[in-house]
């Protein structure tokens, strides 16, 4: 029987818990800077101006 390759399967863990981290920070840092702004948001699968509801009130 083989045998568990334990410091590869801590490892794989380790860097998924950084994308993780890393996407969370990165959609942080976006809501951050697009807070304030009424510019359009772009969707990210197709490229293109994704359609907003915008209520003036």
């Amino acid at each position: 029987m083989a045998k568990t390759n334990f410091q590869y399967e801590k490892r794989q863990r380790e860097l998924e818990k950084k994308r993780k981290a890393d996407e969370k920070a990165r959609k942080k840092q976006e809501a951050k800077q697009h807070k304030g702004e009424d510019a359009p948001v772009l969707d990210e699968d197709s490229g293109e101006e994704a359609q907003q509801e915008h209520d003036p009130a």
